[in-house]
Order: structure tokens, then C-alpha cells, then sequence
């Protein structure tokens, strides 16, 4: 490929991701697009801040980021070793199953219940269909093998995490309880018709069904749909309550100083198994703020205090610069360097399942 096409390539795709990440506008600022509520230690009446003070990057250093540092090339297809899993139609007993589905999207199958984190079926993680990052893998799951879907849980309304398209073939077709933090229910009412979706603010349990408990919890990120609406909706993580254990998902999140991850261990000990992100992290002086890279990863497991970790989040999308198989060649790395046995965190491909 020309220099010239590999330029217009990214150009595209910057185009996409910008949209996406929601950047600095010379727009007038306006009032929260989608959220109106009380102000609180992560809502100031307009924007929702994570704590820890640390907040997205400016316009001039995404565009550094797109025109300044070197992308590693990725192959079109990464293809996953694992065939697409058919699942079961539900898992009884004191079972949990977890099928990464690509990138962020997990099912979890657990009481007889069904379900779905994050779920993405498109082609390109971006708001446009014609550019933006392309998926390398198809999903691990195809749409039409999915069982019946009671539950579904949207961490945050970047592009890679709530694919609008995808939701409203679940809701036509499942009609099922939507949980996602404040102010993405407003999001996904306006786009999908007669849709109904729960919001909830750190802190908050929603019962399931079949005895599973979705807890939301604090996490290091951020939000935005578009040009204008950064950090106008929450982001979380969620600690999910099975019979065969909890669950901690994590979509997104930088490190921080690590109190989320001490603050979950404090709050829901024995802890079974961490998704963790592993990937997207490169460079570092952009990405560090709101992605984990590899040793951020293994440090956030060691302080939430669970059993195993499975690393997704990797190997979908390109988002970052970093080539396709930097992310576990790094976090085997982070493993050997922490002492931990590398069967305790295993970096998951789509069409993988690990039961527990």
C-alpha cells in the first residue's frame, strides 16, 4: 500500500475514532445532553469526572497520536484459533459459562439465565460505516446461534463497547433487561423505538433474575458519542453475582492508583474470576489515563483479589498502535515479572469458554 493511501487509510479512521472519542470542539459547550441529576463526587451538575482527577486527552494530542507516532501494521484477518461456539440454551447447577465473543463482548450463562456484556456485532467500531476500526475476527459467537438473552449490561457508549445496531436486534428479538450506567439510557432510547433500559450509578445492585446480582462499580474512563457530549453519561465496571461465584467485568479502565481495584476487593471478596482488558494501551503518554496495558492489568488483579483472570480487549479493533499479538506477548512478560503462574490469567481469543 502507498504512503498516500495508507494516509487517507488512517485519515478515515481517525475520522471515525474522533467521532468516537468524543474530542475537544470549538463548539460552544451545552448542558449534559442526556443526564440530569443531583451533584455527587463523580457528577459536577454538567460532566461525570473520575475522582482520581485524571480526565481524556485534548484535540491537539489525538492529533498527534494520529499524525506523529507509528502505527504497527495489522494483518486483515486475525483469525482466532477457536471455532464460533454454538452455546447451550442455558446453564443450571452451581456453573457459571463465560464465551468471549470478540474484543469486550462476553455472554455468561449462569441460574438458567442468559447474559450478554457489551455487545458488538459490527463490522467497524466507529459511528460510520465506511471507516473507523474494521473487526479482524468474526465474532465468537455468531447472532443467529445466540440463546435466549435475558439480560444485557453496556458498561459505557464508546463505539467498541455500545454498538447501537446490535442492541436493537436483542431488543426486538429478546426483549431483554437492559442495565447500563447513568445517562446511556437516554442514548439508547433515542435510537432504538420502544426500547427500555435501567440506569444505575456506582454503587447500585440490580437484581437479574436466577439469583445473579449485577453490582456497578467505579472505574478509571470516560465517555462520549460525539464531539459534544464528553463525559455527559457514566461509565462502570460491574461485579456480577453467581451461583458459582462473582464475576468482576471490567470494559475499560486506566490504573490509576489502583483504589477502584482495592476498593472491589474491600467490597466483594472471593472474588472467582476478573475480565480484565489487556489491550489498546500504546503510547502510553496518550492512552494511559483510560487503558491498562498488560502490567497495569496484572497489578489491578493482584489488589481486586481473584482467583483466575481472563484478558480480553485485545486482537478485535485496532485502536491503539500496538501490532496484534503485542498484548499477551506483554502479559506473559508482566506474569513471569509478578511470579504468577500464567494459567491464572489467560488471554482469551473470540469463541473461547472457560466455565467456572
Amino acid at each position: 500500500m502507498s504512503s498516500r493511501r495508507r494516509f487517507l487509510k488512517r485519515s478515515l479512521a481517525a475520522t471515525g475514532m474522533l467521532a468516537a472519542a468524543g474530542v475537544a470542539s470549538l463548539l460552544p459547550r451545552k448542558a449534559n445532553a442526556y443526564y440530569s441529576g443531583p451533584i455527587s463526587d463523580h457528577f459536577d451538575g454538567e460532566r461525570f469526572f473520575n475522582p482520581s482527577g485524571r480526565s481524556p486527552k485534548g484535540l491537539w494530542q489525538v492529533a498527534r497520536l494520529y499524525t506523529g507516532e507509528t502505527w504497527a501494521s495489522w494483518p486483515a484477518v486475525v483469525p482466532s484459533p477457536v471455532g464460533p461456539d454454538r452455546p447451550p440454551e442455558r446453564v443450571d447447577d452451581a456453573r457459571a459459562r463465560l464465551t468471549l465473543i470478540g474484543h469486550a463482548s462476553w455472554l455468561i450463562q449462569a441460574g438458567g439465565r442468559n447474559l450478554l456484556i457489551d455487545p458488538v456485532w459490527a463490522e467497524r467500531a466507529s459511528p460510520f460505516s465506511f471507516a473507523g476500526p474494521k473487526r479482524a475476527n468474526p465474532p465468537g459467537i455468531a447472532f443467529d446461534d445466540l440463546p435466549p438473552i435475558h439480560a444485557v449490561i453496556v458498561t459505557h457508549n464508546h463505539y467498541d463497547h455500545m454498538d447501537v445496531a446490535t442492541l436493537a436486534r436483542l431488543w426486538r428479538r429478546h426483549r431483554p433487561l437492559i442495565v447500563t450506567p447513568l445517562g446511556n439510557e437516554a442514548i439508547l432510547r433515542g435510537e432504538i423505538a420502544g426500547l427500555e433500559a435501567k440506569a444505575v450509578d456506582w454503587g447500585h445492585a440490580t437484581d437479574l433474575g436466577g439469583g445473579i446480582i449485577a453490582h456497578a462499580e467505579p472505574t478509571q474512563h470516560w465517555s462520549a458519542r460525539g464531539a459534544r457530549d464528553r463525559s455527559h453519561a457514566l461509565w462502570a465496571s460491574f461485579v456480577i453475582e453467581t451461583g458459582a461465584g462473582k464475576i468482576y467485568a471490567v470494559g475499560d479502565s486506566g490504573f490509576a492508583d489502583g483504589a477502584t481495584f482495592r476498593r472491589i476487593a474491600r467490597l466483594h471478596p472471593k472474588l472467582k474470576i476478573a475480565l480484565l482488558p489487556i489491550g489498546a494501551y500504546e503510547p502510553r503518554w496518550f492512552m494511559e489515563g483510560q487503558h491498562m496495558n498488560p502490567a497495569d492489568a496484572v497489578a489491578a488483579f493482584q489488589l481486586c483479589g481473584a482467583e483466575m483472570a481472563l484478558g480480553h480487549h485485545w486482537g478485535t479493533f485496532q485502536l491503539t498502535t500496538e501490532s496484534h499479538d503485542q498484548p499477551p506477548s506483554d502479559l506473559g512478560i508482566a506474569l513471569k515479572n509478578a511470579g504468577i503462574d500464567a494459567d491464572r490469567f489467560r488471554p482469551m481469543r473470540p469463541g473461547e469458554v472457560r466455565e467456572i
